[in-house]
């Protein structure tokens, strides 16, 4: 289990992904923040999210799958799920315009989003 990010860290990560001047560092803190809030807000290993390549979780209480790909899978860029998950886009324009991708009758978890970083 990866050490947990800081709301100090991952807040900081998040501004500098706001003000344009996050690197790859930055940008990686702050998908794997708000993958970390996603958890704690959704406990569960019912739909696996990966956001390559800085990270994957399993969110939502349910049936849980122990091998190979997971039925329910929701997988996007990291602007993307930044985005998602500070409220600055919808997931039905991410899942139109085909920068979401995800499969399986449980995958939709927008009623999660925004996140409160």
């Amino acid at each position: 289990m990866p050490p947990k990010i800081t709301t100090e860290a991952g807040r900081a990560a998040l501004g500098a992904v706001a003000d344009g001047t996050a690197g790859r560092p930055e940008t990686a803190t702050a998908v794997r923040y708000l993958l970390q809030l996603l958890a704690e807000k959704a406990p569960g290993a019912t739909v696996e999210v990966r956001v390559p390549p800085f990270g994957a979780t399993q969110i939502i209480e349910g049936p849980r799958h122990t091998r190979g790909t997971p039925p329910n899978v929701v997988e996007m860029d990291a602007a993307t799920f930044i985005e998602l998950a500070t409220g600055v886009s919808g997931w039905s324009d991410a899942e139109t315009s085909g920068a979401l991708r995800a499969s399986g009758v449980r995958a939709d978890f927008s009623h999660l989003l925004p996140l409160r970083p």
